[in-house]
């Protein structure tokens, strides 16, 4: 069945933010049509989030994989239907950790080499060309100013900043994702904003 046709059948509009806690109370109660649906509502996003921290298409695609076959193993523990997302971000957030976790305890033993850079220009086109070199260049070198002015915030402010402004999550979203109060999310928040804003190489990103 076509996403189009799977959302009418719920009667659902096709669009990602609207008719989202129906197709959760049907995937808690084991609908694998509703989850799959779900998937692709999420997918793009949960990918993007994942490749950016980690910087490898292929452990990526593994990663996000997982990150929905433990969310469907789970859901029936999804106490609050409206904070499916959230809920979601967290699985992904904690996945992330994990790879880096074992990414570290192989580098150790000798069992992992390092991965190849991977231009983070991939990030937004999803490994398509880009026909304008002029225009790759611009943004592949936004993006390297933007990962060295990152390295002046804390691992929390980092993590506020990019599920703020990369992944797009509100500050409540953010809060239930990392368990931290709303107040907490804004406080480094603010600070990362604070020390970014102070780098010239991002003026243009802020102005």
């Amino acid at each position: 069945m076509t996403k189009a046709a799977l959302l009418e059948s719920y009667g659902q509009p096709d669009d990602k933010e609207s008719g989202i806690s129906p197709l959760v109370i049907k995937a808690k109660e084991g609908s694998r049509g509703a989850f799959n649906l779900l998937i692709g509502l999420f997918h793009e996003d949960i990918f993007r989030m994942v490749y950016y921290r980690i910087r490898s298409r292929m452990d990526s695609e593994d990663l996000t994989q997982d990150i929905f076959i433990q969310a469907f193993k789970n859901i029936a523990q999804l106490k609050t239907i409206a904070h499916f997302k959230s809920w979601l971000y967290r699985i992904a957030i904690n996945r992330v950790r994990d790879f880096y976790r074992k990414k570290r305890l192989r580098s150790l033993i000798g069992l992992f080499s390092e991965n190849e850079g991977i231009d983070v220009n991939d990030i937004y086109d999803s490994g398509k060309n880009n026909p304008d070199p002029l225009e790759n260049e611009i943004r592949k070198d936004f993006w390297h100013q933007f990962e060295i002015a990152l390295e002046c915030l804390s691992r929390m402010e980092k993590e506020v900043f990019l599920l703020r402004f990369l992944d797009q999550l509100g500050i409540k979203e953010i809060s239930q994702a990392l368990f931290k109060s709303e107040s907490t999310v804004k406080t480094h928040l603010y600070r990362a904003l604070v020390k970014l804003r102070k780098n010239a190489a991002l003026q243009n990103f802020f102005n």
